[in-house]
């Protein structure tokens, strides 16, 4: 049985191909096609998870986050945010602390980023996403910020 996030509904998997040949099972970074025993739309982005061990489906997500850009990150500010195949705007709800990457101190009341910074936010996307942390699972842990006016990549960041 698995579940096709982040829609939550459930089905089981009829076949694996993999080259126009019916396979047992398949793994990364395989591409195959999957022929679901229920007539599901599953979409570009979507995830079809094991559901014994799904992953979070939020819209609030805390990161750690590797600024990159030199215009400073605010609370307020507004970014896509692409997590693999996956993009939706989202805005940063708060910076909970500032990483002194010298002392390794974390230095509260922060009221911007700057570039070269690494600093703990949290956000809140359009959409919900279907997200791990990075500590249960990389693969499905990362992400990054991306500017909505310039499509530049403005951040680097690893789900808590």
């Amino acid at each position: 049985m698995v579940t096709i996030a982040p829609t939550g509904l459930s089905t089981t998997i009829k076949a694996i191909e993999t080259n126009n040949k019916e396979v047992e099972e398949a793994f990364s970074p395989q591409s195959v096609v999957i022929h679901l025993t229920d007539d599901i739309d599953v979409s570009r982005g979507d995830t079809i998870v094991n559901k014994e061990n799904p992953p979070f489906v939020t819209q609030d997500i805390e990161m750690i986050l590797c600024w990159m850009d030199t215009k400073p990150l605010e609370v307020g500010s507004k970014y896509i945010i692409q997590h693999y195949a996956r993009q939706t705007r989202c805005v940063i709800k708060e910076i909970e602390f500032k990483l002194n990457v010298n002392t390794f101190e974390k230095e509260q009341n922060v009221q911007s980023i700057q570039l070269n910074d690494v600093c703990k936010v949290t956000i809140k996307t359009a959409t919900p996403m279907v997200v791990d942390s990075y500590a249960k699972l990389r693969t499905n842990g990362g992400a990054i910020l991306i500017d909505e006016t310039s499509y530049v990549t403005v951040g680097a960041c690893i789900i808590q």
